[in-house]
This record gives structure tokens, sequence and C-alpha cells, in this order.
């Protein structure tokens, strides 16, 4: 596959088509598959064959941390760094949380959440001087809870006690079931593991930083993405982003080792797929990044948010979050459980927040339904209060822009106009129930034209804002005693003809949902790793 980011102005005019024909529309769905054969689904575990396997400990439960102490910089104290917190933060962030049973049929829920259940990210580590590790890069096989080494650096050009986490997409994975809009689809889900690893990295009392530095050509020669040997009849994998896990020395990225030995050869995932969706390759070539210099926003001086109710573990909440299926549309949520869930998505110089360099760009748009105390209407959270002017002009003129009582003063909450958008919310989310039962649903509004367009790269960017957005949605969601759950399919152009926008200053790139979760008894719940949870007998 090409690498390297093309020149501007083609680069910017194939996001731009991408993102038009990707859309679905209420006379039309986005292109997809015309079937789908569930028993040819791929594999969804990627693995290196010949490449030297490290088992990973299982003792993410064992962390005292609790879940309110996420929120706060540095609340909770740096475990060592070696094999057993390692396995903690990746058991946090990728590993298998449960196997579901329906039936003849058996699938694995991840700790991060994913599109249809697809899972096309993947995670490596790069290191040195880690205790228990060579030097070098390792994928991680969630299947397994387990390391490959995938390579083993000669000369290390990182300082010692260095932990990098990059990521990848491999884009079939979500081709198969969502044909030519997977691309977005992939996006959300970075951003979902982005904000999956920083709120593991603070639950072992680590930092984790996105690096803006490098450039996609770095990125995937840093992983061995790039490497087309490796990767002979098996799916590609698209570099998407490092993250620092543990302080670089300065601003400059440090340059790939030139003496390495390089280990194992991808797997095949779809034996006989049945579909091409060339638009994917090019939105993904055209949305590459170049180098950059480092970013300079600096989060804002928000008041600090209000204590959590939650009294348990970070583990417990993050192994515990599940997408829910139905809600109970005869419920509501408190007015103090929505205010919060809202609180925590504010751009705060701590976790999740802090893991990003950028200003915020997403707003979400909320449907209310059922929460008490609150009328129900369309509301608007604007994370960046300096953007109002330009919303209010582009919006429909009718529109309130008014402060709801009973809202904490420092959160920004405006309700735009009072009503039922129980019908509007289920229709513009794809018709779907969950869209509509829920105590609110909301639709991830994003300063787009100006963005892409000064940088097409920022494309893949703004979805993984949303992704993050996501991610602290679910488990606020989970610790309130509530779930949630990304609806990725949805009419773009109806969502923003609701709101009166004409043009693409403003698109619509995911949307939510949050309410009282309905079970379903017959799918039967097991556990992840039952091979390693099964007692030991005792010695003799």
């Amino acid at each position: 596959m090409e690498i390297g980011p093309l020149p501007a102005a083609r680069a910017l005019a194939q996001v731009l088509d991408y993102h038009r024909r990707s859309k679905h529309r209420l006379e039309r769905y986005a292109a997809g598959p015309d079937t789908l054969d569930w028993s040819e689904q791929p594999n969804p575990f990627r693995e290196f064959a010949g490449a030297p396997r490290i088992e990973l400990p299982l003792r993410a439960r064992e962390l005292e941390t609790p879940y309110a102490a996420l929120y706060q910089a540095q609340a909770a104290e740096a475990l060592a760094l070696g094999l057993a917190s390692i396995g903690s933060l990746l058991q946090l962030s990728f590993a298998i949380s449960a196997w579901k049973e329906y039936g003849p049929d058996r699938w694995a829920l991840r700790s991060n959440p994913s599109s249809g259940n697809l899972h096309p990210t993947e995670a490596y580590l790069v290191c040195a001087g880690v205790p228990g590790l060579e030097d070098g890069v390792y994928h991680y096989l969630s299947r397994d809870h387990a390391l490959e080494l995938r390579c083993r650096h000669g000369m290390s050009a990182l300082p010692a006690g260095t932990l990098l986490l990059g990521l990848s997409s491999i884009h079939w994975r979500e081709a198969w079931k969502y044909g030519e809009r997977a691309f977005r689809y992939c996006q959300l889900d970075l951003g979902h593991a982005l904000g999956a690893l920083r709120y593991a990295a603070a639950a072992l009392g680590w930092q984790a930083k996105l690096l803006d530095a490098p450039d996609s050509d770095e990125i995937a020669a840093w992983l061995g993405l790039d490497r087309p040997q490796d990767f002979a009849g098996a799916e590609a994998e698209e570099a998407d982003l490092l993250l620092a896990l543990t302080p670089l020395p300065g601003h400059a990225f440090p340059s790939v080792p030139t003496q390495s030995e390089w280990f194992g050869k991808a797997n095949t995932l779809d034996r006989h797929p049945m579909y091409r969706w060339p638009v994917i390759d090019e939105v993904a070539i055209a949305s590459r990044k170049p180098a950059t210099l480092p970013a300079a926003w600096q989060a804002p001086a928000i008041p600090a948010a209000s204590p959590h109710r939650s009294n348990e573990s970070a583990a417990e909440v993050i192994l515990r979050r599940r997408s829910a299926q139905r809600f109970d549309s005869q419920r509501s949520c408190t007015l103090a459980d929505f205010s919060a869930l809202l609180d925590r998505l504010l751009p705060r110089a701590a976790p999740p927040w802090d893991v990003w360099w950028f200003e915020p760009r997403v707003h979400p748009v909320i449907f209310v339904h059922r929460v008490e105390g609150l009328e129900p209407g369309l509301y608007l959270l604007l994370r960046d209060e300096a953007l109002r002017g330009r919303l209010q002009a582009a919006m429909r003129p009718e529109f309130r822009w008014s402060r709801p009582g009973g809202i904490p003063g420092h959160l920004p909450l405006f309700l735009l106009q009072p009503g039922s958008y129980t019908q509007a919310a289920r229709s513009i989310g794809c018709h779907q129930a969950i869209a509509a039962d829920s105590c609110f649903a909301l639709g991830m509004l994003a300063e787009f034209a100006d963005v892409v367009q000064a940088a097409p790269w920022r494309y893949r960017q703004l979805y993984w804002e949303a992704g993050l957005l996501g991610q602290a949605l679910y488990l606020e969601a989970e610790a309130a005693g509530l779930r949630g759950t990304g609806i990725g399919c949805f009419f773009d152009d109806a969502f923003h003809e609701l709101l009166g926008l004409a043009d693409a200053q403003f698109q619509c790139l995911y949307h939510f949902t949050v309410g009282h979760p309905l079970s379903d008894g017959r799918i039967t719940t097991l556990p992840p790793y039952p091979e390693r949870d099964k007692p030991k007998e005792p010695s003799p």
C-alpha cells in the first residue's frame, strides 16, 4: 500500500469527496455489501506466525484505584513499569472482557468498544529498558492476553524506561459489514481506544500523551507496518497514532533504529472477501499525517468537576462496560446524573482530556427525552464557548439559546428548542429504537470545513475526538448505573437540516445514547480467559 501524504489540494478533494459519498441519506444508505454471511465473518484476531510470545499477567482487578480518582491528575500512586503493570494496562484497554453465547454463536467483548463489535484497532508496544521485555516492538494479541515480539532492536534509539503504544487499523474488518462508511467507524474506534488507554493509564497512576510530531510514515516504520513481506496475502494495517506512556525528553521524536531483527508473518483474516471498497484506501492515503510542530493549545481554567458519587474501583467499572442493545423507555435518569455526565466531557487538564493536545472541536447536540427536572427538548453542550456566535448564526434563528435551571453554572448547556424529539431522534438514527427509548441521545457536531481545509489529515482527528467523547460517555453511564451505546448509523444531512445548517462548516460525526438497559436473558456471559481463570490445583 502507498505510504506518505498526498499534495494538500488533492488530499483535501479526496477527503471531502469521501465524506460526502459515505453519508447515509433518507433516500439511500452509503454503499455497502448487499448481503452478509455471518459464518464467514473475518477472524477477529490478528496474530503473527513465528513471532515469540510472552503471556501477560491478568491482575487489573487487584488495582485499588477508585473510579472517582480517574478524573484527578496523578491521584493514584504510579506503579512500577514491568510485565505486571503492562498486563494491567492492556487488560483495561484492549483485552477481552467477557465471552457471550447465544445458541451456537460465541463472540468476545473487549474493554474498548467497537462499531459492530468488529474491532479493527490493533495495539503495539515500543519499548526500551522495560524490565521483563527486550528492547523492541510487540504486537498485543487480545485473544491470549499476550505480547508477540515483532522486532528486536539491535541498538535502541529510545531512552531507557521508554514505553510507547501505537495503534493501527485493519479497515477490512469494518468494511466487511459496513462498506464505504467503514473508514469513519475505524476512526471512531481509534478515539474510543485512545480514551480507553488514558483511563487505563490513570488507573495505574501513569501519564499518557498523544505524540503529535511524527508523520504517518514514521509511525508505520516504528510499528513495522511498512513491511509488505510480513503481510503477504494478509490484510494491511494502516498506521494511525503513537502515545507516550513514559515521558520523552524534549520535543524531537527519535528516528527508527537501523539495526533491527523482525519476526512473524501476519495471518489472513478473510480468505474469501466478496467486495472491494477502493475509496477507503483513497481516503486513508489522503488523510495521512505529515510531520507537524507540537500543538500549543492549553485547556481552559474550568472549575473542578464535582466529586464522583461512585465508590467502585476503576477496574470494576472499566471491565463491566458494555454497549446497551435495548433501553427501558419508561425510566428516566436524574438531573444530577445527567449534569455530572456532561461535566466530564469538558476539556479539563485532567484525564481523559490531558491525552489531547488540540482545542475542542466537537460539541454534543442533545435530545433530552427523560431527565427528571429538565424539560424535554433539543439542547447543546458548547465545549468551547467562543464558538457560540458562529453556531448561533449558522443554526435556526428561532432557537432560544437559554440556560436551563438546575444545571451547574460553569456547564455551558443551552436549550435550543423545547418539545418532544423522540421521533426525530429515532428517525435520524436510522429508525433505531435505542435513539428514542433512552433517557437522552446526542449527535456530535464538529467544526468541520475550516479544520479539514487547513489540514486534511485532521479529518481522522475529528473522529478521534468524537470517539474519545464516546468513551467518556460509556464509562460515566456505567458508573452511574446507566448504560450507553454508540450509534454510527444516522442520516447525516437530516440531522443538519434539523439544526438549520446549510453548508459543511459544521458536520455531525457520531451519535450516542444513554439510558436504562434491558437485558436479554437468552444470552450467556462467560469469563474472558476461562483457562487462565481456573483455580490452580494445590501442590502435592
